[in-house]
């Protein structure tokens, strides 16, 4: 793979072929459970599914996602 030199972004460190990997995993995992949860929204089956707890699931699934992508990139800002 080509070495990419990424622009300076505030509070980045530039991110290694491993940590791009990582994060490129991460976000491959969180597009699957995203799958889910839009399948779940859109189930209006004989099992009334609480869209309220589909809701909140997939904030802090998103949040969850988020922290791991941070967990890697380890930025130095808030």
């Amino acid at each position: 793979m080509e070495t990419f030199e990424q622009p300076k972004i505030t509070g980045y460190r530039q991110l290694t072929e491993d940590d791009a990997t990582l994060i490129n995993e991460i976000k491959s995992m969180a597009s699957k459970v995203g799958d889910l949860c839009a399948k779940l929204q859109n189930d209006r089956g004989p099992n009334q599914i609480d869209q309220r707890w589909v809701a909140i699931g997939t904030t802090h699934l998103q949040q969850g996602f988020m922290a791991l992508v941070r967990s890697v990139a380890k930025p130095t800002t808030f």
